[in-house]
């Protein structure tokens, strides 16, 4: 029997990236994959490659929301995972940040983590039992520079996590967070060949991590392995956070 067989889960920002190689994983155990993406072209390229379904939605947008969630119930009547992964970067430093790119950031990163989780909370309390993964990061326990609203964001979903994990745990509910490090993405492989090498020498294990290291671990805390895991940060970094 593999890990996941059976179980409905929604991947925000399944299009690409970490969000991309969880539905992958996802799949691979068992599961049958929502993709809930901004991106209608890469969306619906993983939901077909994995038979699938992808449901265009704007995390950050309430009606967005209420529609992706109505169309996995009318679909498959329940959901069982949900992994909140979709998010944007807008760095820029304290003094030069403008308002439209803070908040731009928390709209997605932070608001549409809460009315995802708060949709899906509502569907899970009714059935009794759920999973809610959130994405964090290795930033939001040590800020880095720049990432003002981004950090921001982060340090926001860890507490969602944890207040979220008291609250849902008697209904059955699961609550965790993943704290990715340094991953290999599409974004960062557009960095200088020079910053990439001098950041993967800052990681104790001496290498950037994949996304299928942060893809098994939201595959962990989504399986029945994780039965007595809840409100905690689980950091894929290579040692970065100790």
């Amino acid at each position: 029997m593999k890990l996941l067989d059976g179980k409905i889960c929604i991947i925000t920002g399944g299009g690409r990236g970490i969000g991309k190689a969880t539905a992958e994983k996802f799949s691979g155990e068992g599961a049958t994959v929502i993709i809930a993406e901004n991106d209608e072209k890469t969306g619906q390229s993983v939901a077909d490659a994995l038979k699938g379904k992808f449901i265009k939605t704007d995390v950050s947008n309430q009606e967005s929301v209420n529609v992706l969630f109505q169309s996995v119930m009318d679909a498959y009547t329940r959901v069982d995972v949900l992994v909140n992964n979709a998010g944007i970067l807008i760095d820029s430093t304290l003094t030069k940040m403008d308002e439209d790119q803070f908040d731009s950031v928390i709209n997605v990163n932070l608001k549409g983590v809460y009315l995802c989780g708060r949709a899906a909370a509502d569907i899970m309390k009714e059935q009794g039992s759920g999973v809610i993964l959130n994405a964090s990061s290795v930033v939001a326990h040590n800020g880095n520079f720049g990432q003002t609203n981004y950090v921001a964001t982060k340090s926001g979903v860890i507490g969602m996590t944890k207040v979220w994990a008291r609250e849902l745990g008697k209904d059955g509910v699961r609550v965790n967070a993943v704290a990715p490090g340094f991953i290999k993405t599409e974004m960062t492989a557009q960095m200088p060949e020079k910053i990439i090498k001098m950041m993967g020498e800052k990681v104790p294990v001496k290498r950037w991590g994949e996304v299928d290291d942060v893809a098994n671990a939201y595959c962990f805390l989504a399986s029945d392995e994780a039965s007595y895991i809840s409100g905690t940060v689980l950091n894929v970094d290579g040692g970065v956070v100790v």
